[in-house]
């Protein structure tokens, strides 16, 4: 049923619900899935392969015979066969690199040949430009034929992190494994070292100069618990559920531009410290770092750091000091070091990233900088942050007014959804922004600032922002989210109750189609034991759109937690928390503001209030800071004032319970709370 928008109200806020409207969001699934299942190629792009061949064969001036996607020499050497023009061929020294490395990888590819063993396990470069299990596209084998291409499939030369590696953990696998090794491993794919110099000056002169090297290593999911394999049973145990594993969808590593240019193609970084900011550094690399994106490392596994952070530290001195500060944060809250000596550090950064980054803004030059360590500012905060340090610090929300301004300035909405660049890397600071927007707008009550480019998206045939890649939850999702910010808003200003309540229901319809098709929630793990990033996926989507649910009912009038609808979804939303990894390698701490939605509601004697402490627990003590720590202080501050209240509470007529309602966003002022809980 169409619906008539209040006369005074935004037009951008309103959601639609047209039937015009609704044929297109009941469409835009369908056609992003057909997408999903094929391998979109311009004619344009077709005659250009036909003209010159792959880059790869171009930088190595050798004959290409044009394979799709993959040709016969890129295919042989395990090298990445691009046919679009990368980024590194318009750069002279990056592309004298990727020639050098190309060559290593044919230098150890002819030992390997002359070697007795049949597994080589060491490797130096980053997954991004060789790989070592092939993909459908380049195996021949028949058990890879019936997987279907995706949107990225020629993007398959790139590893495949889903399924347990040939060559590279051949030989590393842990016999034994505890089942606390589920959602972790001792062993990596790769890693990158970071070399740091100090020099020491007298009067002015340089005297005793020292470098040191800390490793950052990436983790990689083992077998199952309780596998003892042999490097040969290894191999066939690969190979037999090699059908199960190629069904996962292809990861596309090209998905994000991180405006840093080619990732990094040397594992060496040097940043030129002093001891103290060393040690921070260091600890940076070896202990937030880790942390910083689970979702997006799980997807493309190692871009957090190759592509994104560390190129960063290099280039973007503001960006640096953020980093360390936040070491700093991460210091104060796992260690015992005296609070005086660290908070020096904390303030001593905090101070340094503001004054150069107003120091580019006078420029008026290096956006792109500026709107990464201001959204760094933001977001690094739900990783370290504690209620209180007692350390003077800008409100996230006004480091976000000027994260707006650049992403306008960089007039990246317009990027994002313009349909001629709907197949060019989605910038990842607009997807960062996307997601501090609507998560930030749904906790303070207001319409998100890109709302009206998050509703473009949503009724787009190319709806994918990059959040579902970033942090789990499918973009639409989230756009609806977005909606349900606009109508809260919209709420707060005087809506019609009527009205309000036609909105929700269309809203309501719209979350429904989200659902279409799906199955319900199950633990996201191959047979092989590797992590099904396309399941977790599946099941945080769940959990969002569930969380969706119970805030949009918590719009209508004389909404009470106590009613038998918002008691079931809580029950629902519980069951599907259970599908999704925790402890320290788990992810909960993607989930705190769907934690926050459901917990707010629930009751005494709820299985989520039993079923969150037990999760708290497996954290131990990681949940004792950052955005967990944040929501768990925030839930019992919640759940006491409910529990004072729900004693007076009286029957309803749906065999629920009428209990007095204490909004979260209440308590956080009465505490003074003003935090971001991502």
């Amino acid at each position: 049923m169409a619906t008539q928008p209040p006369k005074n109200a935004p037009k951008a806020a309103i959601p639609r619900t047209s039937s015009a409207n609704m044929a297109a969001a009941q469409s835009a699934k369908p056609k992003s899935a057909s997408k999903a299942n094929s391998t979109p190629r311009t004619k344009t792009q077709l005659h250009r392969r036909s003209r010159t061949g792959c880059y790869t064969c171009r930088l190595r001036r050798k004959k290409c015979d044009e394979g799709n996607p993959l040709c016969t020499a890129c295919k042989n050497l395990g090298l990445c066969c691009e046919y679009k023009r990368p980024m590194w061929w318009s750069n002279n020294e990056a592309r004298k690199q990727h020639k050098d490395d190309i060559k290593e990888i044919i230098k150890r590819k002819k030992l390997a040949g002359k070697s007795t063993q049949t597994i080589q396990t060491t490797i130096t470069t980053p997954p991004g430009l060789s790989h070592s299990l092939p993909t459908s596209a380049t195996l021949s084998d028949p058990l890879d034929r019936g997987r279907s291409g995706s949107i990225d499939s020629h993007f398959s030369g790139a590893f495949n992190f889903n399924s347990p590696p040939t060559e590279y953990d051949a030989f590393n696998s842990t016999p034994q494994l505890h089942p606390s090794f589920m959602f972790g491993a001792p062993f990596y794919p790769y890693e990158i070292d970071v070399k740091t110099e100090r020099q020491m000056y007298v009067n002015d002169v340089p005297t005793l100069k020292e470098s040191t090297v800390s490793t950052f290593s990436t983790i990689h999911t083992p077998p199952p618990p309780g596998t003892v394999l042999s490097s040969g049973e290894w191999a066939e145990q690969v190979l037999e559920e090699k059908t199960e594993s190629f069904t996962e969808e292809t990861i596309n590593p090209h998905f994000f531009d991180f405006s840093h240019g080619p990732p990094m193609t040397s594992r060496q970084v040097a940043i030129e410290l002093d001891e103290t900011d060393q040690r921070l550094l260091d600890h940076f690399i070896q202990s937030v770092l880790p942390s910083i994106f689970p979702i997006l490392d799980t997807n493309q596994h190692g871009s957090v750091g190759s592509d994104l952070v560390l190129p960063a530290l290099q280039t973007n001195r503001s960006y640096l000091h953020c980093c360390l500060g936040i070491a700093a944060q991460h210091l104060k809250a796992t260690t015992n070091i005296p609070a005086e000596e660290i908070d020096q550090d904390i303030m001593r950064h905090r101070y340094a990233t503001i004054s150069t980054l107003c120091e580019a803004l006078n420029r008026d030059e290096d956006h792109q900088q500026i709107l990464e360590a201001t959204l760094g500012l933001i977001f690094f905060q739900s990783i370290v942050g504690n209620l209180d340090d007692g350390l003077p610090d800008i409100p996230w929300h006004q480091h976000f007014q000027a994260a707006v301004s650049l992403v306008q300035k960089l007039d990246l909405p317009t990027l994002v959804a313009d349909p001629n660049e709907v197949h060019a890397p989605t910038p990842f600071n607009m997807t960062l922004t996307s997601w501090i927007d609507i998560i930030g707008a749904a906790m303070q009550g207001q319409a998100p600032v890109f709302a009206h480019t998050f509703r473009e998206k949503h009724l787009s045939s190319y709806p994918s922002l990059g959040l579902r890649e970033l942090m789990g939850c499918d973009d639409r999702v989230m756009y609806l989210i977005s909606e349900i910010a606009c109508l809260e808003a919209l709420k707060r200003d005087g809506m019609d109750d009527m009205i309000l309540c036609q909105h929700v229901h269309a809203l309501g319809d719209q979350i429904g189609l989200t659902e279409m098709g799906e199955s319900g929630p199950k633990m996201p793990f191959n047979a092989n034991g590797t992590l099904s990033p396309k399941q977790l996926s599946k099941n945080m989507t769940a959990a969002f759109r569930l969380a969706a649910r119970i805030y949009l009912c918590s719009l209508v009038p004389g909404f009470n937690p106590g009613q038998t609808s918002c008691i079931g979804l809580v029950e629902k939303l519980t069951g599907v928390l259970q599908h999704i990894p925790s402890g320290p390698l788990g992810f909960d701490r993607s989930l705190v503001w769907v934690y926050l939605v459901g917990g707010s509601v629930s009751l005494p004697g709820s299985t989520f209030r039993a079923f969150f402490d037990d999760r708290m627990a497996q954290l131990a003590d990681m949940g004792n800071f950052g955005a967990m720590g944040r929501v768990a202080a925030l839930l019992r501050e919640v759940w006491e004032h409910t529990d004072a209240q729900s004693k007076v509470g009286t029957p309803t007529s749906d065999g629920g319970e009428v209990v007095p309602y204490v909004h979260w966003r209440e308590i956080m002022q009465v505490r003074g709370w003003d935090f971001l809980l991502l």
